[in-house]
């Protein structure tokens, strides 16, 4: 009877055993309320153990089961063929876009500006009348230029006649008059002379009151409008002219790339170099150009050396100031076996491929990769002609796996595998039915 009595805490004070009569019936409840504890206590490790047991068998023999009905279906993949073909080679540098010339249209003279006669974004040819200089003041200047020499001239033509005269007197006139008349001949032709001078000077002047175009371009934002007095000193001047057509690319390459780039510009001869400019993917071919100049120094900050490119840019899909890949080819390997740069895997041993055989399994096959770009690999040593590598699918496959094609099922894996499905349910209907006659 000790081992059923609770342990009893040396502070509690129980009622029911200081008046027993008091209280029967709490005394009643604490006999029954030991006896429940004692038998509750162990329900629940009985009923744990069963759900123990039961789990442990379930995972025995129903997996086993299934492992026995079904096998491991073989993995998809995709392939592509081994083939030979010409390599480019290419190095690539970020380009900076500049126009092929870029010119400032400033006045020669200075006056207000009567008339604009280009919009902006126009394309201008070289002679193009862009803007009109008030040309009256130079106007005058030239009608003045005029006049003088026409004066001067009259005088001149008159001095010619009396020198003449003079001469044809001979012994009758003294010397010296015939002297001083042939000196203010020469003084006159001078002054005429100064005078064709001071027209043509006139006449520049007047020119330039009409402001042309200097080179074929795209006119920019228009710098002043018209009523302004212009000036040559204006810093910003009328309108800035870019040549697009064609236009420039300035990149850099690393200097170790200087020797190949030279070698290649020595055996082309006159032949330059052809630059592919690349859009912002990466992928598009925006223009074909060629290469112009090797710059003539290092830049030792950055150890790149800058090399200039030319494009015909008909399109007008290369702009100033932005930027674009260039690809420089710098030769073309010949007749090069080539796979998909995603077949290509590396491991322990190095790059390796999946190699497709004739009974649908896949055998590990290392290889040589001897340059890969433009997402494919040249294989110098490890594949044959027209083998068939894995491009998809590598991550399940092991050396000796089998193998299918996209679409490709054979009939008797679907017969077996329509069979396995259905012994899969009658086993599953068995135990159902089993379970009843059990629950019965």
């Amino acid at each position: 009877m000790a081992d059923d009595q609770e342990p009893q805490d040396p502070n509690h004070y129980d009622m029911t055993d200081q008046y027993p009569d008091a209280y029967p019936q709490a005394r009643g409840y604490k006999t029954h309320r030991r006896s429940t504890l004692k038998n509750s206590g162990r329900t629940p490790v009985i009923f744990i153990l069963i759900l123990i047991l039961a789990g442990v068998a379930g995972w025995y023999f129903w997996p086993k089961e299934q492992d026995k009905n079904r096998k491991q279906p073989p993995a998809v993949i995709q392939t592509a063929a081994a083939v030979r073909q010409d390599m480019p080679v290419y190095l690539d540098g970020l380009g900076t876009i500049q126009a092929y010339n870029t010119v400032t249209v400033h006045t020669q003279v200075t006056g207000h500006l009567d008339k604009i006669l280009f919009n902006e974004g126009q394309d201008v040819h070289a002679g193009d009348l862009l803007a009109i200089v008030d040309p009256r003041p130079y106007q005058a200047q030239y009608d003045s230029a005029v006049a003088a020499r026409n004066k001067d001239t009259a005088n001149l033509d008159n001095a010619r006649r009396d020198l003449t005269r003079y001469t044809n007197l001979g012994s009758d006139i003294a010397q010296q008059i015939l002297d001083t008349q042939r000196a203010t001949v020469a003084q006159l032709e001078a002054t005429v002379q100064a005078d064709e001078a001071a027209i043509e000077n006139a006449k520049a002047q007047l020119s330039y009151t009409h402001i042309t175009a200097p080179i074929d371009g795209r006119t920019g934002i228009r710098q002043v409008d018209a009523g302004n007095l212009i000036q040559p000193g204006d810093a910003n001047g009328i309108v800035v002219l870019t040549q697009l057509q064609p236009i420039s690319s300035i990149f850099s390459l690393p200097q170790q790339d200087l020797q190949e780039i030279m070698a290649q510009m020595n055996a082309s001869g006159s032949q330059k170099l052809a630059v592919l400019a690349m859009g912002q993917d990466g992928k598009t071919v925006v223009d074909n150009g060629m290469l112009e100049l090797v710059d003539n120094q290092i830049d030792q900050t950055t150890g790149t050396i800058k090399l200039k490119a030319t494009f015909p840019n008909k399109d007008h899909m290369l702009w100033p100031g932005g930027f674009s890949n260039m690809r420089l080819l710098v030769k073309t390997q010949q007749n090069v076996l080539v796979v998909p740069s995603v077949a290509v895997q590396r491991g322990p041993q190095g790059t390796y491929v999946f190699v497709l055989q004739p009974d649908h399994t896949v055998k590990i096959r290392p290889v040589t990769v001897a340059m890969a770009q433009d997402n494919l690999s040249v294989i110098s040593d490890g594949l044959q002609d027209n083998e068939q590598v894995v491009t998809d699918g590598m991550i399940k496959l092991q050396d000796g796996s089998k193998v299918t094609l996209p679409g490709e099922q054979k009939p008797d894996q679907k017969d077996g595998d329509q069979s396995s499905d259905k012994k899969d349910d009658g086993e599953k209907h068995h135990h159902k039915h089993d379970d009843k006659g059990s629950a019965q």
